[in-house]
């Protein structure tokens, strides 16, 4: 019989080490992607650096609360952090508490004194939520057949699809997509046939085909579901050189600047198209192209390859858990990262439309930093308390 790991023996240091690696990378390109801001508005260089070590820290403190609670309690909390959840986006939507940027009204607070995105938060009580439902599920096994599929299908959608259409109609498509994403990982560990894989992938597909029929036949209908600035975003994906000087320009700049950095990059702050101060949100949204310009394919396949290893180190963590539970808050939390760090880099060279989605602990900002924080301490938490029994499974 071998002795019992403590949970700090059972740590997943492999994980951390890869999390303070992504923090560094973050911060040099953080420095870097903000430098153009800092010098046009006077402000200390470090400006935007400090604010992210800030974040790191209050994340930090926000992980190590998610470790420390064991995470079979989630099961309490999860209907009332729904409902939280669906409240806080019923506020953003419906009251003066929501506070419009940019034409999106995503943010809550008081403006010019504090403000959140609660939708980032939503991810992680829809991920909780639905762990908990497919749990029930587990434990309460029904036969086998196409009609237990479509009422597992039907428990998932149910919990996910109104937090998505409140963010839609933000609008926020990216963090919708990430719910998305989510329910998406939650069916196929489900353990539903491939049969109904493959339905909901058809009428995903068929849903793409209806929208393209409506914007060729009836736009008026199309511009009810997808706005004008989405259409724009997409009409710059497909054909950037189109408008480079209006809604292609981002994207074009930022092709131009990964590009430019060829094999081994231009140098720390040394990026043409990086420091130039036309690409927007370089240092939030479009922080990959300032590794991929001032660091090059070296550096851009150094960060790919630290969150495949993170992933990586993930997935191991979910297989190796015997609660079903846990295995679903792990494999919900890579559903949820998978999705984010593929669509961000895809948008910026070009493989997927853009989106308002950040770059997971490598993009400059509060609420999504602190969102995957608290996913990487549910992994983490899960890891230390998962128990290795001689015969069978934990209940």
């Amino acid at each position: 019989m071998q002795e019992r790991k403590t949970s700090f023996q059972q740590l997943d240091f492999t994980l951390l080490f890869l999390l303070f690696v992504l923090m560094c990378i973050s911060l040099l390109a953080v420095y870097s992607g903000s430098a153009p801001l800092t010098a046009r508005w006077g402000w200390d260089p470090f400006h935007f650096v400090q604010r992210q070590i800030l974040w790191f820290g209050v994340g930090t403190i926000l992980m190590i609360a998610a470790m420390s609670i064991d995470y079979e309690l989630f099961k309490n909390f999860s209907i009332p952090l729904y409902a939280l959840g669906m409240i806080l986006l019923l506020l953003v939507e419906f009251t003066p508490l929501g506070i419009e940027v940019n034409g999106a009204k995503r943010w809550l607070g008081i403006e010019g004194v504090f403000r959140f995105q609660p939708s980032e938060f939503v991810k992680i009580f829809v991920l909780i939520t639905l762990a908990h439902v497919l749990y029930n599920i587990t434990k309460n096994p029904m036969v086998k057949s196409f009609r237990s599929d479509v009422i597992v299908v039907g428990k998932i959608l149910g919990v996910g699809l109104p937090p998505f259409a409140l963010i839609l109609i933000q609008p926020d498509l990216g963090t919708a997509l990430v719910i998305g994403a989510v329910m998406f990982s939650m069916i196929v560990m489900s353990g539903v046939t491939y049969r109904m894989i493959a339905l909901l992938t058809t009428l995903a597909l068929s849903g793409i085909g209806l929208l393209v029929w409506l914007h060729n036949n009836y736009f008026e209908l199309f511009s009810l579901i997808i706005k004008s600035h989405q259409l724009d975003r997409i009409y710059a994906w497909l054909d950037p050189q189109a408008d480079i000087a209006g809604q292609g320009f981002q994207l074009y700049q930022a092709i131009q600047g990964i590009g430019a950095g060829k094999l081994y990059g231009s140098g720390l702050a040394s990026g043409v198209k990086s420091q130039s101060g036309t690409i927007p949100e370089l240092h939030t949204d479009f922080i990959f192209t300032v590794i991929g310009e001032e660091f090059g394919f070296v550096g851009a396949t150094v960060l790919i390859v630290v969150y495949f290893l993170l992933l990586y180190r993930m997935v191991i963590i979910a297989f190796s858990c015997n609660n079903t539970f846990g295995t679903y808050l792990v494999a919900g939390s890579v559903g949820l990262f998978v999705f984010q760090i593929f669509q961000n880099v895809g948008m910026t060279i070009g493989l997927m439309p853009i989106t308002g989605l950040a770059l997971p602990f490598i993009s400059y900002g509060g609420s999504a930093l602190m969102t995957s924080m608290l996913a990487i301490g549910i992994v983490l938490n899960v890891n230390i308390r998962t128990k290795h029994y001689m015969f069978g499974e934990e209940d």
